[in-house]
């Protein structure tokens, strides 16, 4: 349910719940002014709960993750030389 914010004519302010379906109250229900509804920006929308990912709230970081030991190992491309060059090393040397 919504909450409104009012405005008694002596310049106070209160907020109440209503539904969207009723109409804006004429009179103040503890003082008995006249009272006049106020348009709010609103409260925005914020999405946090369980259904979320932490990550939607984290920060970016602008350097890249740190390759881990074993990602190293396993992907070998620069210790190992490829086919092509290890044919060619093979190649130049039965020249000579």
């Amino acid at each position: 349910m919504p909450t409104y914010e009012y405005q008694r004519e002596d310049g106070t302010r209160f907020e109440i719940e209503q539904r969207i379906t009723e109409k804006p109250l004429a009179v103040c229900p503890t003082t008995g002014q006249s009272v006049k509804r106020l348009i709010s920006g609103g409260a925005g929308l914020v999405f946090k709960g369980s259904g979320f990912y932490l990550t939607d709230y984290a920060r970016k970081s602008s350097s890249p993750p740190a390759a881990s030991s074993s990602d190293s190992a396993s992907s070998g491309s620069e210790s190992t030389p490829t086919k092509e060059s290890s044919a060619s090393k093979e190649s130049s040397a039965s020249k000579d």
